[in-house]
Formats: C-alpha cells, structure tokens, sequence
C-alpha cells in the first residue's frame, strides 16, 4: 500500500505542475515563470533515485512535449540530461543546505533554458533576448518552496 500512495504522489505532483504549465498566464509572468515539471523532476530524483530515473524523465519530457505542442523530443532530450548530474549527485546533494542547493538548481534550469534555446536555433533561427535568464532565476527562488512542500507530502504518505 506504501507502493501506491507514492507512486500516486509522485504523479499528482507531475500533473499539477503540468497543470501549471499550461494554465493560461498574463503574459509578464510566462516570461518569468519557472519549468514546475523540471523542478518536481530533479526533486524526486533527489528523494528517490531509485525509483526515479532517465527513463522516468524522457517519459514525462515527451508528455511534456505533447502538451506544449512543441518539437517531439525536446523536452524529452532536456530533462534526461538534467536529471543525469541530479542522479548521480543526489547523495552529495541531499546533505547541502537549501541554498547550496539552489546554486545546483540554477545550474541545472540554466543549462535546460540553453538545451531548448539551442533545439530551437537549430529549428528556427531566433535572437537571445534578456528575459532568458529569468525563468532559470525564478526557478530557484521556487525552489525552497517545491522542496518544502514535495518533501512534506513524501513523508506525510511515507513514500521512501
């Protein structure tokens, strides 16, 4: 039963964050607006690497994807290669304080801004502009609260 109350959080967190990313936003805040689905990505492939993996990541990439309407794949590319470092540092980076962690975090939504900015100047040639940096920023100042409030559910259910 333990099994099931976390595989249900774990998908309930995806789909709320998917539900996010869709919502319709004014537009000021979708230039600012972190990628939720990469940030409760990297969370549960901190918490439970074990059961979290690149195939989960690709997965929920390529449903991400099919949501946004965009290139089949990108997503897909973007979060395994995020996910990767996250699982092979989750051991070093469960023990840093919220703010070490941050710095990992910004490192990893900036390298997945510049993944899917370089997919896309490879499909349609297009200008860096300023707001670029904006969603890997916003993204870590989210990310005490997404680690807060996933890490409570997950032991709430005791979903280890």
């Amino acid at each position: 039963m333990n099994n099931n109350h976390g595989f249900i959080i774990y998908v309930l967190s995806l789909l709320v964050a998917m539900i996010i990313r869709i919502a319709l936003w004014p537009d000021y805040l979708q230039t600012v607006m972190p990628d939720w689905i990469l940030l409760a990505l990297i969370y549960w492939c901190l918490a439970i690497p074990e059961r979290v993996g690149i195939f989960n990541a690709w997965f929920v990439g390529l449903l991400t994807d099919v949501l946004t309407g965009r290139l089949l794949g990108q997503y897909a590319l973007t979060y395994a290669v995020v996910c990767y470092p996250s699982l092979k540092l989750h051991k070093r980076l469960r023990h840093f304080p919220l703010l070490q962690q941050g710095m990992f975090i910004f490192s990893s939504l900036l390298l997945s801004q510049l993944l899917i900015f370089w997919i896309e100047n490879i499909h349609s040639p297009t200008r860096f502009h300023l707001s670029f940096w904006l969603p890997a920023v916003t993204g870590t100042a989210c990310w005490p609260v997404v680690f807060m409030l996933l890490r409570k559910l997950r032991f709430s259910y005791r979903f280890t």
